[in-house]
């Protein structure tokens, strides 16, 4: 049996229950639980094609928490969970709108159980609406948004930035934030609430500062003729003689002339005038030949410790090495796997070191509902199958 780890963190003391889903769901519960939240997993009973299988340990996203697994078609297994959310902070899922409702486990039954609950849930497209029935995934989230437009190269395809933007950024942290808000609203009325995370949602609102400068005619239609959508010769990826990248990215002009200065450049006609966009693609040309002079490595022992707003761009299996990743431990190995460290970080209630994804197993089971149910209740649920 793993014993159900001791919770440490600025969240210690939450609780919350999450009915199993796929991508934002999991990771939300995951950044609760990094930063000492008790978050219970309830899992299907039968396997399911709940994401791409992975030996468990690999499974990062379900680290700091144990889990459950019950049938919730068997009304026991309902009564069980709902004790559970009984003593919860919150609760998420992430199921198609009206799939809660129909296991008994909807927002009406368990806030009359328990009303100072938050009751968490994330879709794509959100709880209402033309598409809230209909499947997707991250990309078609942010197409509708306008995001992917943007994404890209001058006379290229948008470009998917993998399932970062709409599942993650969007959908976790969204539904993280939108659960503590509840949390904190709770604790002074009483009351709980639905926290309807819709992706789309979340999309939009990161792009609050980008629609700004769309309205403003600071950032055109056309992908990658701007600012920071690799139109302009100071905010790009070069290619080194080697063969790898280096990310370059004075805006400041006071970095720009600096690195000017160190490039040898500094007189140069085409980059004299940085804002003008009409020597955007020639001045390009300029600093991508004289990138390709050195290696990589060589650029960034010159200029990496400079202001001038440049790094080296590293692979996953590179990452952890570079001084300044290694140095803050901002990815750390746990049993043979590198993951990130919980993030943020703080000063008096530090969260603790990470605990692996615990094997479904009916002992784990048993440790993952002691401090949430009666040990007679566990035992009896037990002898009955409820769980596994």
């Amino acid at each position: 049996m793993t014993a159900a780890p001791t919770r440490s963190g600025p969240l210690a003391g939450i609780k919350v229950v999450e009915v199993a889903g796929i991508g934002p769901g999991p990771l939300a519960a995951m950044f609760l639980a990094d930063l000492g939240a008790t978050v219970i997993r309830v899992d299907r009973k039968q396997p399911s094609d709940l994401g791409a299988p992975r030996p468990v340990q690999f499974d990062l996203g379900l680290r700091n928490r144990q889990s459950i697994r019950v049938d919730l078609k068997d009304p026991a297994a309902v009564e069980m969970v709902m004790d559970l959310i009984a003593q919860a902070d919150a609760l998420i899922e992430g199921f198609r709108p009206g799939v809660m409702e129909r296991l008994g486990l909807g927002p009406d039954p368990c806030l009359a159980r328990n009303p100072r609950l938050v009751y968490g849930r994330v879709t794509g497209w959100g709880q209402e609406g033309p598409l809230a029935q209909v499947a997707g995934h991250d990309l078609n989230y942010i197409a509708i948004t306008g995001a992917l437009s943007a994404m890209g190269r001058a006379g290229q395809a948008p470009t998917p930035p993998l399932n970062l933007l709409g599942d993650y950024a969007g959908g976790s942290l969204y539904l993280a934030f939108g659960l503590l808000a509840g949390i904190l609203e709770a604790r002074a009325s009483g009351k709980g609430q639905v926290v309807d995370a819709a992706m789309v949602d979340g999309v939009a609102s990161l792009m609050t500062v980008t629609l700004s400068l769309h309205a403003a005619g600071m950032l055109g239609k056309e992908r990658g003729t701007n600012l920071l959508d690799t139109g302009a010769h100071f905010y790009e990826v070069y290619e080194c003689a080697d063969g790898r990248y280096l990310s370059v990215a004075p805006i400041e002009g006071r970095f720009y002339r600096l690195l000017l200065e160190k490039l040898e450049l500094q007189a140069h006609p085409l980059l004299q005038k940085q804002m003008d966009r009409a020597t955007w693609p020639e001045a390009k040309q300029v600093l991508a030949a004289t990138f390709r002079r050195r290696t990589r490595d060589e650029w960034t022992a010159l200029l990496g410790e400079l202001d001038v707003c440049v790094a080296p761009v590293l692979d996953f299996d590179e990452a952890p090495g570079h001084p300044h990743i290694r140095a803050r431990g901002t990815l750390t190995e746990i049993d043979g796997v590198v993951q990130p460290a919980p993030g943020p970080r703080f000063s008096r209630t530090p969260a603790a070191r990470p605990v692996p994804p615990a094997p479904l197993s009916t002992d784990n089971a048993v440790a993952a509902l002691q401090g949430w149910l009666p040990d007679e209740r566990i035992a009896a649920c037990r002898a009955r199958s409820t769980f596994i």
